[in-house]
């Protein structure tokens, strides 16, 4: 038993106050999920050459401007302000405890080499043009206020809150799960062919990073992603190929997007009005929404895809 919920916002209200409306919803499911929680939000994209990645230390008292430094030192040329608030020519920085944005218009390979390199414990979250990953171990309050998540806005966010049932309570473990650019997945529900899957996608050349089952679902999505499938595609084959019972609720840049199994027996309900989508695994995560009494509440069809576009 896992909480999922997610939040579109269709006006610029609600894209400025996203993480206030979206941090109730996520704390309402830490009854579904005590162990560990996380969110994924997007903004409007950056321009073509530059990308943002989250990064996350298992260091509380992680030296972020140091790592700056690093990367000055071995990435640029030019001159480098670690100020963890402020723009730069090259990069910049913004750390909170154990997580940092990194935004930068270099090269994701060489980025990677140099942190595995000089911090080898820390870990590339996500990587894109829109999106942000914050996730950890603990009680979902207080990931959600460590982080600030009340604080974030942005065009849309996904977040989940996790009881451990397959695999172990790290935040590795934790979802958001991400693969390739801009792409994330959350689940509620189980998956019985996940090692089936990841052999195959191995021999694609896909490299894991758990043995949590949501990882293979994120990254089957990921490669068909990669070979030119749209995500709708994508999940068609999906449903043919993961066997298990699920609600998935997966972001881009330009899309929220919701399905579940064929037996549909992992709870999700949905809230659309004028100003925003909103989903939940259950509906009291969406009572405080504004006007959610005159919005069209339903719940999701098995086998149906729902997106709504940005």
């Amino acid at each position: 038993m896992c909480g999922i919920v997610g939040l579109l916002g269709k006006t610029a209200e609600i894209r400025e106050s996203l993480g206030g409306r979206l941090t109730p919803m996520f704390t309402c499911m830490a009854a579904r999920g005590p162990d560990s929680g996380g969110l994924a939000v997007f903004n409007r994209p950056l321009d073509d050459s530059i990308r943002r990645y989250s990064v996350y230390s298992p260091d509380r008292n992680q030296d972020w401007d140091g790592l700056g430094q690093l990367l000055h030192n071995h990435l640029s040329s030019d001159s480098l302000s670690t100020d963890k608030a402020s723009k730069i020519s090259d990069f910049q920085i913004r750390a909170i405890e154990n997580h940092a944005t990194i935004i930068g218009n270099f090269d994701t390979l060489d980025l990677t080499e140099e942190i595995s390199r000089f911090c080898p414990a820390l870990r590339i979250l996500s990587v894109g043009r829109s999106i942000e990953v914050y996730k950890d171990v603990g009680e979902p309050a207080e990931i959600a206020r460590r982080f600030r998540f009340d604080s974030l806005s942005g065009t849309h966010c996904v977040g989940h809150t996790r009881m451990a049932t397959e695999s172990a309570v790290t935040p590795a473990h934790s979802h958001p799960f991400t693969g390739g650019e801009d792409f994330c997945l959350v689940h509620n529900g189980s998956l019985s062919n996940p090692y089936m899957l990841r052999r195959k996608l191995e021999r694609e050349g896909l490299r894991f990073e758990t043995d949590n089952d949501t990882e293979a679902a994120c990254r089957y999505i990921q490669w068909k992603l990669a070979i030119g499938a749209t995500l709708e595609e994508a999940l068609h084959e999906a449903f043919v190929e993961l066997d298990g019972f699920y609600t998935f609720l997966m972001a881009t840049h330009d899309q929220l997007t919701l399905v579940r199994d064929a037996f549909a027996c992992k709870p999700a309900v949905v809230a659309e009005t004028e100003d925003y989508v909103a989903v939940a695994s259950e509906f009291r995560a969406l009572a405080h929404l504004p006007n959610v009494s005159d919005a069209n509440i339903f719940e999701p069809e098995p086998e149906e895809i729902y997106s709504w576009p940005v």
